[in-house]
Formats: C-alpha cells, structure tokens, sequence
C-alpha cells in the first residue's frame, strides 16, 4: 500500500534560489498537515516566509498531478486517505473524477461494483443473477462483450482499467 507524502517548499527561498522545504505525511489531518508547514516556513532563512507549495507528491500515483501545486490541504488528506486504503485505484478514481475528492469517495465507497477481467464478464454475471442458470446452448449466442459495451456507452457504469483488470461502478 502506498504512503502518501507530499514535499511543500517554502516559496520566498525558492524565489531566492535555495531549496527549503520538508516531506509530509499526507494522511495526517488537515490542520497537522497545515501545522507541519507552518514549521517548515518558521524555519527558513529567508524573511517574511509565509507562501508555499506542494512541489511534489509521492505515493499519490497519478492523482497529484489532479490536484496541483496549491491545494486544499483537506481535499489532499482526504485523497492520501482514500490512496492509502484502496491503493493505485483510488488514485486513478481521483483522477478519473479531475480531482473532486467527494465524487472520488463517493465513487469507491458507494458506486464500486467489483473486479472483473472484463466488461463481458460483469454482463454475463448479471444475466446470470437476474435470469439464472442459462444452457449452454443458448450462452454461445448471447454477446456478453456487446452488452458489456452498451452497459458503458449507455452511461450505466464507467470502468478503470488496472492491472490487466476492470473496475466497475455505477453511475447510479
């Protein structure tokens, strides 16, 4: 599982051409995140130091790049929390989402729908729970696949792709 951390750089040093800043545990709290920078800044040589910003995220996969350089530290609690939990796809849901945390969360706690090697395969277990256990001389006509893709261009559900499987949830 990931550890996510953010680097925040004290933006008078920058300025200056020095490097100042420090790494921060990301799951922490919004305000212990806001106090560990104001830390930070405390300690810079540079006067006045008072602006930030995160200058990198590590163990937030492609979800850092959604939320950017000037965040709101609650929304980057959140994501560090949802990414430490649920790992790779909580940040390709982020992302998926362009970065709006409540979509996010709401997506992976309430709309997930499971793992699958296919949309076809998720097709084919619905039709299985809705009509039961259908002959297989009538399976080999019926196009799981198709109806996979309909489920998806209907806007029913919408997949992440991770790892050689799909993810599926509701749209619902």
């Amino acid at each position: 599982m990931a550890n996510p951390e953010i680097y925040v750089a004290c933006l008078a040093s920058y300025n200056n051409g020095k490097l100042h800043g420090c790494w921060i545990d990301a799951t922490l709290d919004e305000s212990d995140i806001s106090s560990e920078i104001s830390e930070m800044l405390e300690e810079s040589s540079e006067p006045y130091a008072s602006d930030w910003a995160v200058h990198d995220y590590s163990g937030f996969y492609e979800a850092g790049s959604v939320l950017g350089e000037h965040p709101n530290l609650e929304k980057v609690s959140i994501a560090a929390k949802l990414i430490q939990e649920h790992d790779e796809l909580a940040s390709e849901v982020i992302s998926h989402f362009c970065g709006d945390i409540n979509e996010a969360r709401k997506a992976l706690e309430e709309k997930y729908l499971g793992e699958y090697d296919s949309l076809g395969d998720y097709a084919a277990e619905q039709c299985e729970s809705l009509i039961g256990n259908i002959p297989d001389h009538i399976v080999r006509y019926i196009d799981y696949d198709g109806m996979g893709r309909d489920y998806e261009l209907g806007g029913d559900v919408f997949t992440i792709k991770l790892d050689g499987k799909v993810h599926i949830f509701t749209n619902h």
